[in-house]
């Protein structure tokens, strides 16, 4: 007789209970529909980029491009060209240095101050629970409300007002790096300072220390290590908007890269570009080490928004005493060799043409044909953000894996041991290098310089724009999702291969469930530089509300400038909290 559920269950004891199989969950769900709606965006940029309908490469552009990549083997490395080359890479460095400085010191000040940490404890003893909440909320809101607005204008934007203002002056290129960086750090610095344990905090206070005081001996000195490996991938992104600024007039390698590709003498932007590319990797690896010495980030990362809480820091590292000892060299020297005049900010001519733009500018133009017109090219921008970012996300990935360390080199994940031969360790060494040098290659080349090239294929307009765009974000995607796959837990991966599993059955079961999440993440992070981003390329041609910006300027029509500029900042507010909320569904 089989013994049926309740003789087992009288067996087994009174507190025996059915075992109730979990519900396979909805496929319907947050993830899926975001998924869903993104997909549909894609099609959606691809068909208003004019894919499916008339011409859109220039068939004679392709020889263009045959000639600019066959001299990438015969660079112009005579003389007269290395006196340009060598100056142009110091003053792209001198910029980068000094916007970096001062960008830390508004961070700084700024970070503190649109922290909650900073009005909790400067307001949070008077008056009850709601009252509290109230007194520091407003302040609080009122700062993080103030440093968004120069966070959404992109530094090109920024560079163009200064060049109207002080002229061709190093201090346009300065400023134009240290104000929208400077409010991008403060953001970053207040989210660090916010998460930062305030137990010592708490405890000084108590002690009768004043707000700033117990700041200086608590959170700030745990959250050192974060500040200055964020510091040093601000220097990284002032390298890159550097070299941008040089597209428009402010000098530096970019301005060299400009004035020969326009020329045609391709040998010569060959020469400029490595010198940026030999720059961009210096300063690249060595934020890359400064990052993992000091083991920050890997329970979240600031450049995704999120901030780890649980630090395992070594603020005593000789790299690190190394790298700020470097720090307190460069920076004075930078600021001595760009040689900005830095009275024209308090002359009387910078504040009559301030005092004249803040005046053209009221009140805004909001004639129905420029607001139709507008509303046509934020569509068009938006699509250009997708379908960048579509592009970079794809080249990412596919990069990303085979650029980590610790998959195909001996040793790594996917090594056979003892089996592995020297054919297969040359064969995953030569794959590390030149999927690293790809992505080095591909994010050292700026939006501008990668425009430029792509518009000698396809006619100007917004696929071009998404594709620049896309090749250049690729490369930082690449750099940062190799990161992710880097540091992956190998305990469950091993495990795997003790098993039995192939090296495809480890990836999709192990490193891939590890890294995607993350990955998604700084997809969705880069999306909003993408937004901003977008008025580089369409600076030089390719279309959307940059090329309408930049006429607008160049012709100062600063009434319709305005309004255009409330088109950009709203639409980039618009990609921040959709990035954001999906953000949220994917963590």
């Amino acid at each position: 007789m089989i013994d049926g559920l309740p003789a087992r269950q009288e067996r087994l004891g009174a507190s025996a209970r059915p075992v109730v199989m979990p519900a396979r969950p909805s496929l319907l769900n947050g993830r899926t529909l975001w998924l869903l709606a993104f997909l549909v965006a894609i099609v959606w940029s691809v068909a208003g980029a004019g894919v499916f309908e008339g011409e859109i490469v220039n068939e004679g552009g392709w020889r263009l491009v045959g000639q600019f990549v066959a001299a990438a083997t015969r660079p112009d490395l005579g003389a007269d060209i290395l006196a340009l080359a060598i100056p142009s890479t110091l003053v792209t460095l001198a910029y980068a240095v000094c916007g970096t400085a001062l960008c830390v010191l508004i961070g700084l000040v700024g970070g503190i101050f649109s922290s909650q940490v900073w009005w909790q404890s400067a307001l949070g003893r008077t008056g009850g629970g709601t009252t509290r909440r109230r007194l520091y909320m407003a302040p609080w809101l009122v700062i993080r409300g103030a440093l968004a607005v120069p966070r959404a204008i992109h530094e090109v934007i920024w560079g163009l007002f200064f060049i109207n203002i002080f002229g061709l002056d190093p201090l346009s290129a300065v400023l134009a790096i240290a104000i929208p960086f400077g409010a991008i750090t403060a953001k970053v610095y207040a989210d660090i300072l916010d998460e930062t344990p305030r137990a010592a905090f708490h405890a000084l206070q108590n002690s009768g220390a004043g707000p700033f005081k117990a700041m200086l001996y608590s959170l700030l000195p745990q959250a050192f290590p974060d500040l200055l490996s964020y510091a040093f991938y601000r220097l990284e992104c002032a390298i890159r908007a550097a070299a941008i600024l040089g597209l428009i007039g402010a000098g530096g390698l970019g301005y060299q890269v400009l004035l020969s590709l326009q020329s045609l003498r391709y040998e010569q932007v060959w020469s400029f570009l490595y010198m940026l590319i030999l720059l961009n990797g210096v300063i690249d690896g060595w934020s890359s080490i400064l990052h993992r010495r000091l083991n920050v980030g890997r329970h979240g990362d600031y450049r995704t928004g999120e901030v780890s809480t649980n630090r395992r820091t070594r603020t005593g590292d000789p790299f690190a005493r190394f790298s700020m000892l470097v720090s307190v060299l460069l920076v004075p020297f930078s600021f001595w060799y760009v040689q900005a005049d830095y009275s024209k900010l308090f002359g009387e001519r910078a504040g009559r043409l301030l005092g004249q733009f803040a005046g053209d500018l009221f009140p805004p133009n909001l004639d129905a044909g420029l607001l139709s017109r507008l509303f046509d090219l934020s569509l068009q921008t938006l699509g250009m953000s997708i379908l960048a970012i579509a592009i970079a996300g794809l080249g990412g990935l596919v990069l990303s894996y085979p650029a980590a360390a610790n998959l195909s080199l001996p040793g790594g994940i996917f090594d056979a041991g003892a089996r592995s031969g020297v054919l297969s360790t040359v064969l995953g060494s030569v794959t590390l290098l030149l999927s690293r040098g790809a992505l080095l290659v591909s994010r050292a080349m700026s939006e501008g310089v990668w425009a430029l090239l792509v518009l000698f294929v396809f006619f100007p307009g917004i696929l071009p724009g998404a594709i620049a765009l896309g090749l250049y974000n690729l490369g930082v995607l690449g750099r940062l999702m190799a990161e992710v796959t880097e540091n992956v837990d190998s305990r469950p991966l091993m495990a795997l291969k003790g098993q039995g599993a192939t090296n495809a059955q480890v990836f999709l079961y192990g490193v891939l469930p590890q890294t995607l999440t993350k990955n998604l993440a700084y997809i969705l992070y880069r999306w909003e530089v993408c937004m901003r981003a977008t008025v580089v390329v369409g600076l030089v041609g390719a279309g959307g509300l940059g090329h309408l910006l930049g006429d607008q300027l160049a012709s100062f029509d600063y009434s319709s400038l305005l309004t255009s500029l409330l088109f950009y900042i709203g639409l980039t507010f618009l990609v921040d909290m959709l990035s954001a909320a999906v953000r949220r569904v994917v963590r």
